[in-house]
This record gives C-alpha cells, sequence and structure tokens, in this order.
C-alpha cells in the first residue's frame, strides 16, 4: 500500500511541476513553415518576410486567409496551392519552388513517400489556420 501511496503522489507531483508533453511539443506545421515560408511570408505570416521586398509580387498575409473568405478558412484551396494543384505566379508555378518537400516521389518505402508529404501538407496548412486573425 505505501508504494502506491508514493507513486500516486510521485504522478501528481509530475502532473503539477512544469510543463507537459504537449507544451514541450513543437508544432510540425510551424517548423515546416518557418524553414520555408517565412522568408517571404515573414515569421507570423503577415506577408513581412526577409526577402518580401526585393520580390515583384506583393506577398500575401496569411493571418487574413478566412477573413477574405468570409470568416471561413478555406482548408482545401490551401492545400491545393500547397501541393501545386493550383499554381501561384509567385511562385514560379507549381508550389513551391523550393524543392521536392511536397512531392510523393520521395522514398520512405512502400506508401512512405505520399504518407509523409500529405502529412507535412496537413500540417502546415492547419499551422496556417491556427494564426488566422
Amino acid at each position: 500500500m505505501h508504494k502506491r501511496v508514493l507513486f500516486a503522489a510521485a504522478a501528481v507531483a509530475a502532473i503539477f511541476s512544469g510543463p507537459t508533453l504537449a507544451d514541450e511539443m513543437t508544432d510540425p506545421g510551424k517548423t515546416t513553415f518557418m524553414q520555408y515560408c517565412a522568408a517571404c511570408h515573414g515569421e507570423y505570416g503577415m506577408g513581412q518576410g526577409a526577402v518580401a521586398d526585393v520580390l515583384t509580387t506583393e506577398v500575401p498575409d496569411l493571418t487574413t486567409l478566412a477573413a477574405r473568405n468570409d470568416g471561413v478558412f478555406p482548408m482545401l484551396q490551401v492545400i491545393h496551392v500547397i501541393d501545386g494543384r493550383t499554381g501561384v505566379r509567385a511562385h514560379g508555378g507549381p508550389m513551391p519552388i523550393f524543392g521536392a518537400l511536397f512531392s510523393d516521389d520521395q522514398d520512405f518505402g512502400p506508401y512512405g513517400g505520399p504518407v509523409y508529404t500529405r502529412g507535412k501538407i496537413l500540417s502546415l496548412a492547419y499551422y496556417l489556420e491556427s494564426i488566422q486573425k
């Protein structure tokens, strides 16, 4: 009985003694955004990235996607822009122009490429949904 009380006390102490595991985890969508999108769209997605000034096309504020769509985040449209089904002129055609990150051609074993790629795209789209004003 004594061991159960100690275990319970330790569990309660662990729960209330600092950040939870969820707090310590990083958002994979945010990580992807920071690596591949923030240079143009800015750290906060408002279109003021480090290279935005040298571009000939205005970089859109990604935090207003829902506001520009009657308050509804256009999830499918966003996914189609990310995966290249809807070309974006500023991205040089199918997005993104920075490599094969969103290509199903990556070799992660049987079915691995498409699963990995779609996970990255969905994580990024959910992150963009989370930063809407």
